[in-house]
């Protein structure tokens, strides 16, 4: 009888530990998750401005050497990420992928100019800064016009900055309700120990010696649940890197082993600490207490 009982009650131990390293891997997960999603904000939303260029129509009497020299000092400013030339016979082949139509055949020459595509870098893609590049040409002597989406420079901008406000709020509160939640789980597993911590302190044993086991217990089941939260955020990046590649998800190791080390020492810290004020509570309780 004696026997079932210990094996019922070994059950019952292995059952609560198991729930207890579930939660702190899943909110830990959920954690690397919006960690993550702040280190890649800013190199997505950069890939995302970096498509916008800023088009430069020359004039029909430049020559070749001009356009080379032009596009080399574009290529050494520090704004440019790229620059592309493109004849206006190459032009009018993408116009007429695009529309299904030649419109040569009934006008009869190319109207379209020579033109430089330059792709800026992500930093310099803000309205006040376009405007700054496409007034540095606007007077070149090669240059007829400058263009570019306004529009769309603006809309980028704005939606950038609201985005990343957002995930930043958000994460915030995220982190507080995972605090939350592993504090949760582990009060829950020192109150199923609440008479037994009061047995050890009615023999005479100390505060410290009794906190012990317990802490160490629940910081071992925190290393656990990091494991495996980081082992769930390798499998995802691997994924995600292999679905995306052109985002670069996993090509800054440094940050991301930066934040697997803050995501498991979290883990270990929150069940630190929980245990410690968990087991500080039922020893200053009255014996009394402990059925409330």
């Amino acid at each position: 009888m004696s026997t079932s009982f210990e094996k019922y009650q070994k059950r019952r131990l292995r059952s609560s530990y198991i729930s207890v390293i579930i939660s702190i891997s899943l909110v830990l997960f959920l954690l690397g998750i919006l960690g993550l999603l702040i280190l890649n904000t800013k190199k997505v939303a950069d890939f995302f401005k970096e498509q916008a260029a800023i088009t430069l129509f020359l004039k029909n009497d430049v020559t070749k050497e001009n356009v080379l020299n032009l596009q080399v000092s574009i290529d050494e400013e520090a704004f440019t990420k790229g620059t592309k030339f493109i004849s206006k016979e190459e032009a009018a082949e993408i116009y007429k992928k695009q529309n299904g139509e030649d419109f040569m055949d009934f006008l009869g020459y190319n109207p379209l100019q020579n033109a430089i595509d330059i792709n800026v870098k992500a930093d310099f893609v803000t309205p006040d800064k376009m405007l700054e590049i496409e007034k540095k040409y606007q007077n070149n002597q090669f240059v007829a016009e400058v263009s570019y989406d306004k529009p769309l420079i603006d809309l980028l901008t704005k939606n950038v900055r609201k985005i990343s406000l957002f995930i930043l709020v958000f994460s915030a509160l995220a982190t507080m309700i995972v605090i939350v939640l592993i504090n949760s789980s582990i009060r829950l597993s020192v109150y199923s120990k609440r008479f037994t911590i009061k047995t050890m302190q009615m023999v005479g044993a100390t505060k410290r010696f009794i906190r012990k086991p317990f802490i160490w217990r629940s910081v071992r089941l925190g290393i656990i649940g990091g494991i495996l939260a980081l082992i769930g955020l390798t499998i995802m990046l691997l994924y995600l890197d292999k679905q995306f590649p052109k985002f670069g998800i996993i090509d800054n190791r440094i940050e991301i082993a930066g934040l697997f080390g803050v995501i498991f020492l979290i883990g270990v810290l929150i069940t630190w600490f929980s245990t410690f004020f968990a087991t500080q509570r039922f020893l200053n309780l009255r014996t009394d207490e402990l059925y409330y």
